[in-house]
């Protein structure tokens, strides 16, 4: 079965055919900033790709309703924009892909795969605000949790490259891009997450906040007058590393630190002391951690955020060995010799995660 997978993110659309080997057969990278799709473009894109069975689409947000694979259809369609209001960066452009794609390829049959499925059955402790639970079955508030496509598939790869088949294994995933997550995974389940009802809650990001209190955004709202619709867009797209530097680019943000620039050395120490946190926060959720898990952009690709995040987690085992660290590329262990907690370095593969689940769904599921 090949399978083209359409992941959508809030600034880039990655396109992939995937084999029945898992091997990519074709791919093609196109933008889609501020939710702007080009469906011509996307047309154009996936025409050379050849024959494809069906086709995957990451969707951000499931809300309750969906929690696993689902097939596409009118109904399912109109639910999905229902719940564009949650994730407003990354929503509408999952479908407005999904639209695109499927004028494309009309007899292909769509598969949504969500990403906070994998988060679905979190324990309530960890699932649950603590607000009055008229307002929580009224309107389904809880801790949803995103990234899950990653996270799933972060964790499966780690305890391969443990080659470790008792189970049991504590994972912390990091997931750490223009969006960052982290999850407490045991067995293939996520015990807890940092995202919460929307994508904005948790971590330092690229544009996005992250946690902040409550209480600022009534201050803001009741006392500077500030418009809802302003306070959406600056917490979403003025905030987060943009706010805190003037860039959303760690990789520029890291050499203007090192040029001694103190609004990016406040940056870095904001951001990393966030993410020391919540790694720590997540192995309290499992009672302890056996692995250290870092993906997306930045987890896989700097270094130096790596180390400044493993320098203050010393006293739950972790330690990297410099030079695997800073060397190499690919899937790997970076743990130093004598770590209690094993750390490692995975690629993102979405696809793989996706077109898992595709399958999966497709195996029980006629559609002649």
């Amino acid at each position: 079965m090949r399978v083209l997978v359409a992941n959508a993110g809030s600034s880039s659309l990655k396109l992939r055919l995937l084999e029945p080997d898992d091997h990519v057969a074709a791919s093609r990278d196109l933008p889609a900033s501020r939710g702007h799709i080009d469906a011509v473009e996307i047309a154009a894109a996936i025409r050379p790709f050849g024959p494809v069975d069906v086709v995957g689409h990451r969707i951000v947000h499931g809300g309750t309703e969906f929690t696993r694979a689902v097939r596409v259809n009118g109904g399912v369609l109109r639910r999905l924009h229902a719940l564009a209001d949650l994730a407003p960066l990354h929503q509408p452009v999952s479908l407005a892909v999904l639209a695109a794609v499927s004028r494309a390829l009309p007899e292909v049959p769509a598969v949504a795969c969500f990403d906070t499925a994998f988060h679905a059955a979190m324990p309530a402790a960890a699932a649950t605000y603590a607000l009055p639970v008229e307002w929580r079955q009224k309107w389904n508030l809880r801790r949803y949790g995103f990234h899950g496509l990653s996270h799933a598939y972060a964790a499966r790869r780690a305890i391969a490259l443990t080659n470790d088949s008792t189970g049991g294994l504590r994972i912390v995933t990091c997931h750490l891009g223009a969006g960052a997550s982290l999850a407490a995974v045991v067995d293939g389940r996520s015990l807890d997450t940092t995202m919460g009802f929307t994508p904005l809650e948790g971590l330092v990001m690229a544009t996005r906040s992250g946690s902040i209190d409550p209480g600022l955004v009534l201050w803001l709202q009741e006392h500077a007058g500030t418009p809802a619709a302003e306070l959406a867009d600056t917490f979403e797209h003025r905030s987060g590393l943009l706010g805190l530097t003037g860039s959303s680019d760690m990789r520029e943000v890291l050499a203007r630190a090192e040029g001694g620039n103190r609004s990016a050395l406040l940056g870095l120490e904001v951001y990393v002391h966030r993410l020391r946190a919540g790694i720590a926060a997540m192995g309290a959720a499992m009672e302890g951690l056996d692995a250290l898990v870092f993906t997306g952009g930045v987890g896989e690709n700097s270094a130096p955020i790596r180390q400044r995040a493993a320098a203050g987690l010393d006293f739950i085992g972790v330690g990297l060995d410099p030079g695997l660290n800073f060397g190499l590329a690919g899937d790997r262990e970076i743990s130093r010799d004598g770590s209690v907690a094993r750390t490692f370095v995975v690629l993102a593969r979405e696809d793989l995660e996706i077109a898992k689940q595709v399958r999966q769904f497709m195996s029980v599921h006629d559609f002649r």
